[in-house]
């Protein structure tokens, strides 16, 4: 009677048992938030919805492809406004070093002597000199001439008027020998680091990347800043190759930066693979992504909750017709999940366009079905356990009775 009223306690209490493992005993790959709430010594927090952050949840379509199938928001023009137009001109700066001819029209004059004579080329060519600290060069009978951030044409007009009353009809040659205020300089993973001047005809971007040896590395890894006064912006290289746009004219006192930076996702949940992902190509797809880490478990993973998490541009989701009213109108990056049905099968297609981008997040949901396969496993072992304590028991009782016979 004993044992039976062991075994009767222990079945009530199998579905006590059970409800607590469904709670805190199920299967999972971390502490649950009760565990973690229970076992603080203090906590700092609030269940208050205005302390999370604050998403979009965006059904990948094919109208909301349109917009954001494109890559990063980053951009150099959008940055600093140029590109377009001729190239800038090359202005004299401090350091540089001009070599000035004087021409007369005829000996006689401030510079030819009058035993010259008629002869050809009747100039004479100053020595070398650089523009000093306050950004002048002299000149015999001219005094000193502004030459800091002022034109080679600016120079020589500038020198002719000075000596109109006194030579005859002066002509003046200002020649630009050696630059080092129009230099610009290249940095970091490129074959020859380096300080390059500017030629006439303008370099952009990629003449000075080229300059300095071309990338270290691939491409498809590679980002290029470019600093400019105190601002500085960072593309892609394959984003700065396909877009013309985007390189830019280089002006002096430029720095490029160029780096290595291998572009990865991440994947968590119902993926045959979970963990952090390279791309190791000029572009990734969502759908490429999900292969690179396993596909779907077909035990698991449901097809119609495959979520993408990125910090998207605003004005993109704005032109796809999201929503953003709830958000701060001074944001101007959104927190967004993309959702993909891949059970459609256009999800494959969509999936199939919409690039990956640096650093984002791939999410598959678990099927609901799954929760209650792990409870009904629990269930079924607790059941079992119990069951064969009670035969144990029995068995027991039966030896016990046999050695006192």
């Amino acid at each position: 009677m004993i044992v039976r009223r062991w075994v009767l306690r222990c079945s009530t209490g199998v579905f006590a048992i059970a409800g607590l493992a469904a709670c805190t005993n199920l299967p999972a790959s971390g502490p649950y938030p009760v565990s973690v709430q229970a076992g603080s010594t203090t906590t700092l927090g609030s269940n208050s919805a205005a302390t999370q952050v604050k998403y979009a949840l965006v059904d990948l379509t094919a109208d909301v492809l349109r917009f954001v199938g494109g890559s990063a928001p980053n951009s150099l023009y959008r940055t600093f406004a140029g590109g377009r137009g001729p190239a800038p001109e090359i202005l004299v700066g401090i350091g540089d070093r001009l070599v000035v001819a004087i021409f007369e029209a005829a000996s006689g004059g401030l510079f030819i002597p009058s035993d010259a004579g008629s002869r050809p080329g009747n100039f004479i060519t100053l020595p070398p000199q650089a523009v000093d600290a306050s950004g002048f060069i002299s000149v015999p009978y001219a005094g000193q001439i502004a030459a800091n951030r002022r034109s080679i044409p600016a120079i020589q007009r500038d020198i002719e008027q000075r000596l109109a009353a006194r030579a005859i009809e002066p002509q003046a040659i200002v020649t630009l020998v050696e630059q080092r205020a129009t230099e610009v300089t290249v940095v970091g993973e490129v074959n020859g680091a380096n300080k390059f001047a500017i030629t006439p005809n303008g370099d952009r971007i990629l003449d000075a990347i080229s300059k300095a040896g071309g990338l270290r590395h691939p491409g498809y890894d590679s980002f290029v800043t470019l600093t400019r006064g105190n601002r500085s912006a960072t593309v892609h290289f394959d984003n700065l190759m396909r877009n013309p746009q985007e390189n830019l004219f280089v002006i002096p006192g430029d720095t490029i930066y160029v780096y290595r930076e291998p572009r990865s996702f991440i994947a968590f949940g119902a993926s045959g693979s979970n963990g952090h992902f390279n791309f190791e190509a000029e572009k990734v797809s969502l759908a490429e992504g999900v292969a690179k880490a396993g596909g779907l478990l077909d035990n698991r993973a449901d097809p119609r909750q495959v979520l993408m998490y990125r910090i998207e541009d605003r004005k993109v989701l704005e032109k796809a017709g999201v929503d953003l009213s709830r958000f701060d109108p001074d944001a101007s990056a959104i927190p967004t999940i993309f959702r993909t049905n891949m059970r459609d099968p256009s999800g494959f297609f969509l999936a199939q366009s919409f690039p990956l981008r640096n650093k984002d997040v791939l999410y598959v949901s678990n099927s609901d079905s799954v929760e209650l396969i792990k409870f009904l496993t629990v269930l079924d072992a607790v059941s079992g356990t119990v069951a064969n304590v009670a035969s144990d028991a029995l068995v027991t009782r039966g030896a016990v009775r046999e050695l006192r016979d």
